[in-house]
């Protein structure tokens, strides 16, 4: 079994295009309209008292400054898009592995692997697996220090769970009382990689959508 472990290399986020033209087109009409108003100041000024050239210099060049300042945001936002096509790039070669994160499992009948963080100072520890309901299905006990262990996919009693989503939370307790409760990591292959709301985004079996950030470590598929 090949895993990489986190910190996992991520590729750079993804950021909005702008839309072309859009700001050139907004600062030249601007530009037009404050030429119109400096012209209409310079008409009708106090002929007794006359506005000084130097007034009219500051304000060229406060607005040549506006102006200079809106587009080399324009030219940074069309280089951190350039950016972000790139990082998609990068993550389509994760398109077929599995990646481990947090959030819901689809569960299709067969065992789902459970990765828990047990390792702080609780005395007791168990999952709760609840369905896409909500309902809490089973529990499972987990000694102290466990970070891999099996859900078989059977409810209370000893049924079988029914497909379908299925979330999972470690609970720790000290003295009976709760001190730590904390979703666990699961993993779930790639089919897809995206950008949605200017983020990139993994989409897992079963459509589950997960950040690529949120990710903790990448694996081969493991057989079966």
């Amino acid at each position: 079994m090949d895993i990489t472990a986190n910190p996992v290399q991520r590729p750079q986020a993804a950021q909005p295009a702008p839309t072309e033209g859009g700001a050139a087109t907004q600062i030249s009409s601007d530009f037009e309209v404050f030429l119109k108003m400096l012209t209409a100041q310079m008409q009708y000024q106090d002929p007794l008292n006359p506005i000084d050239s130097t007034d009219y210099a500051t304000q060229l060049a406060t607005f040549s400054g506006v102006e200079q300042a809106v587009q080399t945001n324009d030219l940074l936002r069309a280089l951190s898009s350039e950016l972000g096509v790139g990082g998609l790039s990068e993550l389509a070669d994760w398109v077929g592995k599995e990646v481990r994160s947090a959030g819901p499992v689809s569960f299709d009948g067969r065992p789902v692997a459970l990765f828990p963080q047990t390792n702080t100072d609780a005395q007791t520890w168990e999952i709760s697996v609840r369905n896409a309901e909500g309902d809490e299905v089973q529990r499972i006990p987990v000694a102290p220090g466990t970070d891999e262990v099996a859900w078989t996919g059977l409810e209370f009693g000893g049924s079988p769970a029914p497909t379908g989503s299925y979330s999972f939370t470690a609970i720790g307790r000290t003295n009976g009382q709760v001190i730590t409760d904390a979703p666990v990591e699961t993993y779930a292959r790639v089919t897809e990689v995206r950008i949605e709301n200017a983020q990139q985004v993994l989409v897992l079996e079963g459509n589950r959508k997960v950040a690529y950030d949120a990710v903790t470590a990448i694996r081969e598929p493991r057989a079966g």
